[in-house]
Parts: C-alpha cells; structure tokens; sequence
C-alpha cells in the first residue's frame, strides 16, 4: 500500500486540476478516484467534490501532498483520520472578489477596504476582565461577555461596509499578549511588557514606561493555539472576509536576557528562532481550520526609520541591517507557503493610548523590506505629517498592495471623503491605483487602555473608509 498511495495521490491531483477547467461540467473518473464538480452560490467560485476509495484511511499529511493550500476536509477535528470515503472540498484559484460569500478563497490583493486589527473594547469587557481576575466572575460568564463583545465589533465593521473584518482582537490583553498567554516559558510579564518605551503626543503630552525586568526562562512550550479560539468562534458569525492578526517573532527580543535566559537559549537568535516555530505552527493550524487572511504586526521594524534607534540596535551588536534581514527571515518562515491565503504586514510607528514612539518617514525601509517580505499587502501608516512622504511606494513591487493608512485612530477628528481621496490621488503618482487599498492608520486599542476617541468615532470613521473607496474605485 505504501507504494501505491503516492501514485493514487498523484491521480486525484490530475483529476482535480480537469474538473477545475471551467469549462468542464461531466463528472470524471479515475479508477478508485471520483472528482465531481458541483454548482455554488457564487458563478465565479468552482467547487469540487473528490471521492477516494481506500483500503486504509488517508491521514491530513498525505492530503495535504495533494496540493498544499487547495484541499480542506470536512472535518475539523485535529487528529481525526479521513477515510475510507473521503470527501474533500477544493476551492477553485479564480479571482474572486472579496465579499463572494461565506467558505470562499480569499482573493484578498482586489479588497480596497481594510481594518489593522483592534477595536475599542466595551465597557462592560473591560470590567469583565478585572472581576475575572480577581476570581469574582466565573470563566464561563466572562466567556459569554467576550463573545458579546466580539459579536458587536463584527456586526460594527459589517454596518460600516468593510470588505475585511477582525474579531476586533476583544480576546486579548494587547496584540501581543495571546504569545505570553499560551507559550510557557516567558517567565513573568505584565501589561507593562507591551507598553514600555518614550511615547509622544502633542496634544496629551510625553508618556514614559519603565522597560520591566522581562526574561525567557525555560524552552518554550505552547499550551494551546494562540489564535484559533479567535477564529474558529468569529468566522461562522460574518461573510466577510475575516482577518486574523500575529506578532512578529523578532517583537519578542526584549524577552531574552544575556544574564538569565541563556539556561533556555543560548543565543538571541535561537530564542526568536522557536518563537518563529511556534508561530509557523499557528499559522498552519489557522490555514488547516480554514483562514484566508493572515497578518503579522511588525511595528517594531519602522522604529529602525529613526537614526537614534539604529545606532541603539548597533551598539548591542545589531547594525541595523543584521537585525532587519534577521526579522524578515523569520517573518518570511511564518509565513510559509499556503495557498489561497493571504498575508499581509502591518508597519507602523507605534500606537499606544493615542501616543507614538518615532516619526519619519519609510525611505530607509521600504527598499530594504518591501520587494523581501513575503506578504501580499502591506498596511502602511500615512495618518499625518511625521509618517512622512509617499514618495517610497515607488519600492512596491508589481505584485504587492499597499493600504494607506490614512485615517487616525489616535483621536477623534474625522476625516472627510474628499480629503482622504485628495490623499489617495497623491500618492498614486508613484504607485499605480490599482496596487493601492485604505484602512486606518492602526488599530484603535492596541491593548485594554485604548485610544482617546469615542466609540461614535470609531464607526465614523470605519464608513469613511468605506466611502471614500467606493468614491475612489467604484463598488
């Protein structure tokens, strides 16, 4: 049997890639393999059906050598076996458009609307949270009020008109915590781990967060997915497009400790090489349970626009370069290699109760990192003067999107329609209209704290966006 699989393997690859011949409408045979196209909702969307008959079942790794990316069973429980009938669901490589229904290949680089991530947690979750941790709310209670905050931060995004959505990251400390919370091995963190550094604002004045005493301490070890509960319970809730967001692996550095983690890694780069693991393996497991859209925060990459931080990372033995070409191959090994998903990376100058941490403009990085990140979008923040020119969308490659992030979220000004296409019209003189999407600058809440505007300004904002698209590429 052993040798006869892979043949049989090869065999459905060969039928499937008949029947996706639009043109095709008979059923076709192959001996032990049945391929049979059957219609969808939506005329742009081929689906097909592929029955195997075996003597043994067929485990997930054998499927997946079908053709990575294309086939998705039906079940969805991780270590259930597929067979001896096995029917399997392949959705067609067509470019689809972004709101092709529910259970669709996300064609993701033709969505003009985009969202970064968080949204402003409600009132009755963040004292949630606080009951919850002081053992006065039962888990599932708070379970019940999560979702309810998740619930409306989709329907929120779906009344504004969004192509993408989130779960509005209402599960999470801040974007980065869901790693600390379900990875053992980072010793002890708090909120602070996020949210240390020099932030600026001329309107609430200068912030200083002490850098906490952080340290990895043990090999690191996942105890559950970080972000699959996210998804799993958010994506039968929308037909949207629904985005799931990760951090960096390289964000993680400020964890290692020359003095107290070497007993766990002896070097920086090791360290960060079993963070990025860890992440490879969500993002697998996330593509497995059927995400089409996934993006990796790398706010910490723009912070190298500043020369005060370049020389920083070069006096710990980091030239700049080294550090970033380090970071992209870690990012690139997260991303791996998937079919029908897309990914895409969020660059901005950091975000942290409505402040920012540097400002200048993307001239040293986008060279260096748009032609090499494997993303297909880059979400780029352009929310006012210090995000600089767009004169370095000129290093977009052909194959690439960026998404202007021109609508603030650190404060509640509202940007008109005419404004934000003013904007959009700039910069396409130096990257075609057709690669170019808006969304907001970042998320709104990039932890618990959130930004200083309104939940009134926040949806006025999200309809913005949208109208201004509309107004720019028609739809």
């Amino acid at each position: 049997m052993d040798g006869v699989r892979p043949r049989l393997l090869e065999r459905v690859a060969l039928v499937v890639r008949e029947v996706l011949d639009p043109e095709a409408r008979l059923q076709r045979e192959n001996g032990d393999v049945e391929a049979v196209p059957i219609e969808s909702s939506d005329p742009r969307l081929g689906i097909v059906l592929v029955e195997i008959d075996l003597e043994s079942p067929l485990d997930r790794d054998e499927l997946a050598l079908l053709e990575p990316g294309w086939f998705r069973a039906r079940s969805e429980s991780r270590d259930e076996l597929l067979g001896p009938e096995v029917l399997v669901q392949v959705e067609c490589r067509h470019r689809v458009a972004a709101r092709s229904g529910p259970h669709r290949v996300a064609q993701m680089l033709d969505a003009r609307t985009d969202v970064v991530g968080s949204l402003l947690r409600p009132a009755e979750l963040l004292e949630a949270r606080e009951r919850r941790d002081n053992g006065e709310l039962a888990p599932s209670e708070f379970k019940r009020i999560e979702d309810g905050a998740v619930d409306a931060a989709l329907r929120l995004q779906e009344e504004a008109g969004l192509d993408v959505v989130t779960d509005g990251e209402m599960r999470r400390l801040s974007f980065q915590s869901q790693m600390t919370e379900a990875v053992e091995g980072f010793g002890e963190w708090d909120l602070d781990a996020f949210l240390w550094g020099e932030w600026h604002s001329d309107e609430l004045g200068e912030l200083t967060v002490e850098r906490p005493r952080l340290a990895v301490e043990f090999p690191l070890r996942r105890r559950r997915f970080l972000a699959a509960e996210e998804f799993t319970y958010a994506r039968g809730r929308t037909d949207r497009v629904l985005k799931v967001t990760l951090p960096s692996p390289s964000m993680f550095a400020n964890f290692w400790d020359p003095e107290r983690s070497t007993g766990a890694y002896a070097r920086l780069e090791d360290f960060l090489g079993a963070v990025a693991d860890i992440l490879r393996e969500e993002v697998d497991e996330l593509v497995r349970l059927g995400a089409t859209y996934i993006q990796l925060d790398a706010p910490h990459y723009p912070l190298l626009v500043d020369p005060t931080y370049r020389e920083f990372y070069a006096s710990r033995g980091w030239p700049a370069e080294r550090w970033l070409d380090l970071g992209l191959e870690l990012d690139n090994h997260v991303f791996g290699e998937h079919e029908g998903v897309a990914f895409s990376m969020h660059l901005c100058r950091g975000n942290q109760a409505s402040r920012w941490l540097v400002e200048g403009g993307y001239d040293w990085l986008a060279g260096r990192l748009f032609p090499r990140v494997r993303a297909h979008r880059l979400l780029l923040e352009y929310d006012d003067e210090r995000s600089g020119s767009f004169e370095p969308l000129r290093s977009l490659p052909d194959d690439k999107i960026a998404v202007l992030g021109l609508v603030t979220t650190k404060s509640g000004r509202r940007e008109s329609v005419e404004e934000l296409e003013a904007r959009i019209r700039q910069a396409s003189a130096f990257c075609p209209l057709e690669q170019l999407a808006l969304s907001p600058q970042c998320g709104f809440a990039t932890s618990v704290l959130g930004n200083a505007l309104t939940v009134e300004d926040q949806a006025a904002k999200l309809r913005t966006v949208t109208e201004t698209a509309a107004r720019v590429w028609g739809g």
